[in-house]
């Protein structure tokens, strides 16, 4: 973990590996029963447990993105500057001796997605080639087939999976006893699509007006999935499947430099 080394041993680790992950959250909300920080700790724990395999370097995490959300204790970020960001500490990473990146997604909104995405697609678009350089980027979401499975049942943002992960995780910061759902029709609506959220808000007939995009009033926990049943075993299930795809993730990438 970069956090806790100093100078001499980056540069020391450095002629060992020059592979690094870069774990990225957010400060959202995630209902009633869970903190705001699930997703930094997402991302967190599985670079964390991917570098104790492979040797690979972790940074310090992003912690300010794009929610979309508006309920307390979310912050957000504007989608550009976000990725602006992204770019500057990519440009940082390279210019260190990195050329293997894994930019670790642990939110999942669509709007951030695209803007990692933006920010390593016009990183390596804008600047001159750096030879050997790849740069991967990452949802987590994506890694275990365990997640895939539950958000194809319409369990997404602070539901079962996140949950039981947290409770893996960071059990004393889960609290089920204090647990809501929004409105059944509420819920069930993020449920069956979690962009459903915003709605827009349009103020003229005319086709070219861009709308204001707000959060559905009738929100007010934020759950989109069930918690019940969450599990710290099926925590520990997820946390490997991610783990294991992440290891093969970045031996392709080291192999490719061989």
């Amino acid at each position: 973990m970069m956090f806790d080394m100093s100078v001499r041993e980056v540069e020391e680790g450095l002629r060992e590996t020059q592979t690094v992950i870069l774990p990225v959250g957010i400060v959202e909300q995630h209902g009633y029963h869970l903190p705001l920080s699930v997703d930094v700790h997402n991302a967190v724990e599985i670079a964390r447990r991917a570098s104790e395999r492979t040797g690979c370097f972790v940074t310090p995490p992003v912690h300010y993105n794009f929610s979309g959300g508006t309920l307390p204790g979310t912050i957000n970020i504007s989608p550009q500057v976000f990725s602006l960001m992204l770019m500057d500490i990519l440009q940082s990473l390279v210019m260190q001796g990195f050329r293997r990146i894994v930019v670790l997604l642990g939110h999942a909104g669509s709007e951030s997605q695209a803007a990692a995405r933006d920010a390593a697609h016009y990183f390596l678009r804008l600047r001159p080639d750096v030879p050997g350089l790849v740069i991967c980027v990452v949802p987590f979401t994506r890694l275990s087939p365990s997640i895939q499975r539950a958000m194809e049942g319409g369990d997404y943002h602070a539901g079962f999976y996140e949950t039981s992960l947290m409770l893996y995780w960071k059990p004393e910061l889960v609290a089920l006893d204090r647990a809501e759902l929004d409105e059944p029709e509420v819920a069930e609506m993020m449920r069956t699509d979690p962009d459903a959220y915003a709605v827009e808000e349009r103020r003229s007939a005319c086709p070219f007006e861009v709308p204001r995009v707000v959060q559905d009033p009738r929100i007010r926990v934020g759950v989109m999935g069930d918690y019940s049943g969450a599990n710290a075993r099926t925590g520990e299930q997820i946390a490997g499947e991610c783990v294991d795809a992440l290891e093969a993730i970045i031996r392709q990438m080291e192999e490719a430099a061989r």
